[in-house]
């Protein structure tokens, strides 16, 4: 059978259907707020941008200004980059399809932390890898897993979202991304780091990112959770002799992205502050995910444990005992309210009492409200 009939849906692509009734309060799917959009200014640079360049075919490796802007903003973020080193993407979900195509053959071993973002899980089920997980805590992978896993299983590539990382809102520690590159450079162990979240900060010093530590980090950025995920712009940073092959599968694939949204994203870079943008963004989603970790305690039953995310998305619960989130679903769904459950983002051996709560996208009134009304579906 071909591998891509055995790969299995993403539930939180099929719960986006369950809640689209306008009085379910859904804290599923990992959505930016639309109200903070910034309409006027998308729409502005979409008006400069149009052009008959800007409807022409482009380039593969992408729009030049916008390759040179986005290192600009990734260089003062501490990674030093130059437009050479980025390849333009259709969304950073493109760049891990890509990354894989070029470097995985069907039977390679990935190794991932446990739990992950699940779309990654369907990226390496398609192409036919084997999966390890490797253990973590809250402060992310544990190199000393990570180390027994290269030794035993000897992996050809690592798979992380090390900054606030999707599902559990966990961050890599600093001195653990030290160890984790030298184990890369180490082994010649391929490293992805997927880092759409990082900018969203809330609590705390940024870290680094792990591609300054190591030529073997793979960097994949996205404008989806920063700007406006309808735009489908995401950009790969690779050392030179690997991205010309990944320039290559690119071609295969698309030719290129979207010259026109490139182009416009250029326009509204070059135009607007959009770190002023990011700024407002992490003020409304500072109170909404303090909101939902208010609320929790009183909502969750005795003995239920969850994340405290210094940024980004979700927090994760793990409910006590030996209960299936799945099954609790339909009861949430019934009182109004939905959640993702979390057996979907482990690799091997779920662990079915767990789920992910996205706090961005509701108010804070619906957040008080939705967990409200989790607490009676699961009590």
């Amino acid at each position: 059978m071909p591998r891509s009939l055995s790969v299995t849906s993403s539930p939180v692509r099929d719960l986006l259907a369950l809640t689209a009734r306008p009085e379910v309060i859904s804290f599923a799917g990992g959505l930016p707020a639309p109200e903070l959009f910034d309409l006027d200014g998308l729409r502005a640079a979409f008006d400069q941008a149009l052009s008959r360049r800007a409807l022409q075919y482009a380039p593969t490796e992408g729009d030049p200004d916008l390759r040179a802007l986005v290192a600009a903003r990734m260089t003062a973020r501490g990674l030093p980059t130059d437009a050479a080193d980025l390849l333009i993407t259709t969304g950073s979900q493109q760049a891990l399809s890509l990354v894989v195509t070029a470097l995985l053959e069907p039977g390679a071993v990935v190794a991932v932390e446990e739990p992950t973002y699940l779309a990654a899980l369907q990226c390496f089920q398609l192409a036919g890898a084997r999966v390890v997980p490797v253990a973590g805590d809250e402060h992310g992978v544990d190199p000393a897993a990570l180390a027994e896993v290269v030794q035993r299983h000897r992996p050809e590539l690592l798979y992380l979202v090390p900054t606030f990382a999707n599902p559990t809102g966990r961050t890599l520690a600093e001195a653990r991304r030290a160890e984790v590159a030298r184990l890369a450079e180490r082994h010649g162990l391929w490293v992805v780091e997927d880092d759409p979240y990082s900018e969203l900060r809330y609590r705390g010093t940024p870290v680094a990112p792990l591609a300054a530590s190591s030529e073997r980090v793979l960097h994949l950025g996205s404008f989806s959770k920063v700007g406006a995920p309808g735009l489908r712009l995401g950009w790969l940073r690779a050392p030179a002799t690997l991205l010309r092959t990944l320039v290559v599968v690119k071609q295969a694939a698309d030719l290129h992205t979207s010259a026109t949204d490139q182009a416009a994203a250029a326009a509204y870079l070059a135009a607007n502050d959009l770190s002023a943008h990011v700024e407002r963004l992490c003020a409304a989603y500072r109170a909404r995910r303090d909101a939902m970790i208010e609320a929790l305690p009183s909502a969750l039953p005795e003995g239920a444990r969850w994340t405290d995310p210094d940024g980004g998305m979700f927090v994760w619960v793990r409910l006590p005992g030996e209960v299936d989130t799945q099954a609790l679903l339909p009861k949430a769904l019934a009182r109004d309210v939905a959640f993702v459950p979390g057996a979907p983002f482990h690799a091997v051996n779920p662990d079915r009492a767990t789920l992910r709560l996205s706090f961005t996208t509701n108010t804070v009134q619906d957040i008080a409200e939705g967990v409200r009304r989790l607490g009676l579906a699961l009590s």
